[in-house]
């Protein structure tokens, strides 16, 4: 299914004629609407854009798709305007599991925005990891709607009755004591780090074996100080000097004073965000939901730069 979130995207990108000017428009960051338009490219099969250094040009489909995607988005403007007046109309109650990041950053700015009173959705919330997570949408599970991440191709299975959808992307970045010398947003060889102390993963996760098999093909092999899958108590060790880590964007919103994010171009790993919905549960309030959580994790502009 099209995410209209991209469908706007598109409208703007091919408005302005630039991925950086549609992005001060929507409020995103350029990649995020590169990465919105590639999205799309996959889910129609198309070419959108002829890509170059300096300029993004729209193909014939790119116009045919801009055309309808118009009135599509307008449609969806009455259809909202239609359930809003709708005084008289039941609230849906929607079970939610959601990871704990995205349920500290993400969840919140969706409850405060006036769009989420429309929806007529009584939510119950989960928070709680995606093996956890995806438990509660098994046959006689205690949730409608999982959002949980991966990393790489980790092993999570679900149900043929589940729906997967992707919702955007939360990157990891290379975190350093800010007394170690060097400058936010450095860009850094992985071999320069090899020898430094690291907090890492438990050995044993699928995220910690992602990242072993990544650091080890970056020639990376860290000596390890710390294990901790709590990203904020990484965050806090790495401040105290302890030792460098890696840490995903959404983590860096309350980042602690004394720690520089890196630019290490080896090391280009995400966590792949997914909305998994049972099947016979899917209304267009949900939909709605799910569309309303992909906007808003694309709009987070992570300021890594700021002190």
């Amino acid at each position: 299914m099209v995410n209209p979130v991209h469908l706007k995207t598109l409208l703007e990108v091919t408005r302005l004629g630039s991925f950086a000017a549609a992005a001060s428009t929507l409020g995103y960051t350029a990649s995020a609407v590169s990465q919105q338009m590639s999205a799309l490219e996959r889910d129609t099969g198309v070419v959108l854009f002829q890509r170059s250094a300096r300029s993004v040009v729209p193909t014939e489909a790119a116009v045919v798709m801009t055309r309808h995607a118009a009135k599509v988005l307008t449609d969806m403007e009455a259809l909202m305007a239609a359930a809003s007046k709708t005084q008289d109309a039941a609230n849906q109650e929607l079970r939610l599991g959601i990871f704990p990041s995205l349920a500290t950053y993400v969840l919140p700015r969706i409850l405060k925005n006036p769009a989420w009173k429309n929806l007529g959705i009584d939510l119950k919330v989960s928070v709680a990891e995606p093996g956890q997570t995806i438990q509660g949408l098994r046959t006689g599970g205690d949730l409608d709607l999982a959002v949980v991440f991966q990393v790489g191709q980790t092993g999570f299975a679900w149900p043929n009755t589940i729906n997967r959808q992707w919702i955007g992307d939360d990157n990891f970045r290379v975190v350093l004591p800010a007394g170690w010398g060097f400058r936010s947003d450095a860009k850094v060889a992985a071999d320069h780090l090899s020898e430094m102390p690291w907090i890492m993963h438990h050995p044993g996760t699928s995220d910690a074996m992602v990242i072993e098999r990544l650091f080890a093909g970056c020639n990376l092999h860290p000596r390890v100080v710390a294990h901790s899958d709590d990203f904020h108590a990484s965050l806090e060790m790495a401040a105290a000097g302890l030792g460098a880590a890696l840490v995903p964007e959404l983590a860096l919103r309350h980042r602690p004073d004394g720690v520089v994010v890196l630019d290490v171009p080896e090391i280009r790993l995400a966590r792949n965000v997914f909305a998994l919905l049972i099947n016979d549960r899917k209304t267009a309030r949900v939909q709605l939901f799910v569309d309303l959580l992909a906007e808003t994790l694309a709009g987070m502009r992570t300021a890594v730069n700021s002190p």
